[in-house]
């Protein structure tokens, strides 16, 4: 069954769910961007609450088909699986939220939290606690994602400082960082890919 879902296009997906004709008028709308479509306000491409209440189930079950999948291979076999599931979770909040993936010795997913949140433009993260839910949890490795919800997926100086600040205190249990996402309405941005993990 998901090699067939994932064989469909963003329209017939989207059709199954909200019907063909409404499904290719949103896309349209939305510059034919299902991401952009799911991410953003649906109330801009359509202001009938019952089109509305569809895209958000259509958002949170594509979250949690995006999720059980990395459960079950690499995610670093999938870095865009692993993309789309952040993009889904993070981007369109109008606070900041650091989350967790919980990886065991494969690289699978064990568990995915959102450990701290914080206001429009920070967020208190606490090493102590990460290191806590990563033992809880029985990680071999984590990745750690917040958003940004002025819109641009620069990290900053500190969250550079945070993330060697986690990383080193997780190496004492040894468990792996092995990424660390900003994730933005413009974008997601990779620690590991920029050199800065």
């Amino acid at each position: 069954m998901s090699q067939v879902i994932e064989a469909m296009s963003d329209r017939e997906l989207l059709g199954i769910i909200v019907g063909s004709k409404t499904a290719e008028k949103l896309l349209q709308d939305a510059g034919g961007s299902l991401s952009k479509l799911l991410n953003e306000c649906p109330a801009m491409y359509d202001p009938k609450p019952k089109v509305t209440t569809k895209l958000k189930v259509a958002k949170e079950l594509v979250r949690r088909s995006l999720v059980e999948a990395m459960r079950y291979r690499d995610v670093l076999s999938s870095p865009a699986s692993v993309r789309d599931y952040l993009r889904m979770t993070l981007a369109g909040r109008d606070y900041e939220v650091f989350m967790v993936l919980f990886l065991d010795a494969q690289n699978r997913v064990l568990a995915s939290e959102e450990m701290f949140r914080g206001t429009l433009t920070q967020t208190s993260v606490y090493p102590r606690e990460v290191v806590k839910r990563s033992l809880a949890n029985n990680a071999g490795a984590v990745i750690f994602a917040h958003n940004h919800p002025s819109g641009v997926a620069e990290p900053s100086r500190a969250d550079e400082l945070l993330t060697q600040s986690l990383k080193q205190a997780l190496a004492l249990v040894d468990v792996r960082v092995l990424d660390h996402f900003v994730v933005a309405a413009g974008g997601v941005r990779s620690f590991a890919e920029s050199g800065l993990l």
